[in-house]
């Protein structure tokens, strides 16, 4: 499947096309601020309040739930929307989406309050099981398609380098991967058709979801109107 020691996920080729689904990132209804969550952390564990910034309530921003919509007053902000307020591509030529991403949205110390960051290494619940469904569409046998998940080591604590987690079943178990409870929430750095028709790869250092397989499955992430995906030449 591919050549490395799966240590942060396992990158495939292109089967024999591919595209990116760009993890999922949130705008609260103040928009971004130019306070950073790390300064704003810090003002509230300081014993500040919701003075800090008239109008956003701490809970706003600590109150949610990792791989959840965050609340609300949150709204999905599309990559392509901050791409074009910014000027920032969503990846440089030669890059990756990743921390690197949007670099002159950076402040010092992090991103503004206001916008959520994509998950790293994870999928969002909505986009995992929006994923499942179109790859059930895509595959002969629906629902009942078997396939493999792998989890990296890194997402155990890189404790467990010699007990690899590999689980088996079929699409119509993927879904409930999410609140697997020996896998913390992180959905799978690996999931792959036993027949190898498709595979998708979370890297644990990635902003982003490959996935590589048939074009009609590829075009179908490209055009979907809530996974938002993209071809990255230099990455195909």
């Amino acid at each position: 499947m591919a050549g490395d020691d799966g240590l942060t996920g396992f990158m495939p080729p292109p089967l024999p096309d591919a595209a990116w689904v760009l993890h999922s990132m949130y705008e609260h209804e103040l928009g971004p601020t130019d306070v950073s969550f790390a300064e704003y952390q810090r003002a509230v564990l300081n014993g500040s309040g919701p003075d800090i910034i008239p109008g956003l309530d701490p809970a706003d921003i600590f109150g949610g739930t990792p791989g959840e919509h965050p609340g609300p007053r949150w709204r999905r902000l599309r990559w392509a929307e901050l791409s074009q307020r910014t000027g920032d591509p969503v990846a440089h030529e030669g890059q990756l989406p990743s921390y690197r991403s949007f670099p002159s949205l950076r402040m010092p110390s992090g991103w503004p309050v206001g916008i959520t960051g994509p998950a790293e290494g994870s999928l969002d619940r909505t986009d995992w099981n929006r994923l499942i469904d179109i790859l059930t569409e895509h595959s002969p046998q629906g629902a009942e398609t078997t396939c493999l998940a792998y989890y990296n080591p890194l997402l155990h604590g890189a404790t467990e380098f010699h007990n690899l987690h590999v689980r088996a079943g079929t699409l119509a178990d993927a879904k409930a991967l999410y609140d697997h409870p020996d896998e913390d929430g992180w959905t799978p750095s690996n999931l792959w058709a036993r027949n190898r028709a498709w595979v998708l790869c979370t890297d644990y250092d990635l902003w982003a979801t490959k996935v590589a397989g048939p074009t009609p499955l590829i075009d179908t992430l490209l055009n979907d109107t809530h996974i938002e995906a993209i071809r990255l030449p230099w990455a195909f």
